[in-house]
């Protein structure tokens, strides 16, 4: 997607979110802090910065967009293997052999 269309789908998805909870566009930029005409912009797809956004995500409650963006931190194949080869595969005894010494 180009980048005009991204911030034109986060402006419909904001203002989706905004009238299913009845908000006017005053009530939301007055909780987010920030101006009616900055909100305007976001609905309409303009450029808004980032912090913006998130303050507007947070009031309308949909922060878990946001989560698209966490990283989930996974073992490759190999490194698995590896593991898996480290592992004990047997138990010693910590007894002694009642004081016999081996021939080896």
């Amino acid at each position: 997607m180009r980048d005009d269309a991204i911030t034109k789908q986060v402006g419909i998805f904001i203002k989706h979110h905004r009238l299913e909870q009845n908000k006017t566009q005053e009530q939301v930029a007055e909780d987010a802090g920030i101006s009616r005409s900055t909100l305007s912009l976001l609905e309409r797809g303009e450029a808004v910065t980032l912090p913006t956004l998130i303050q507007v995500l947070r009031v309308l409650d949909q922060l878990q967009v946001m989560e698209a963006f966490e990283i989930q931190q996974s073992i490759s194949p190999l490194a698995l293997a590896k593991a898996e080869k480290e592992k004990r595969k047997r138990a010693r005894s910590t007894q002694t052999n009642n004081g016999e010494e081996s021939n080896w």
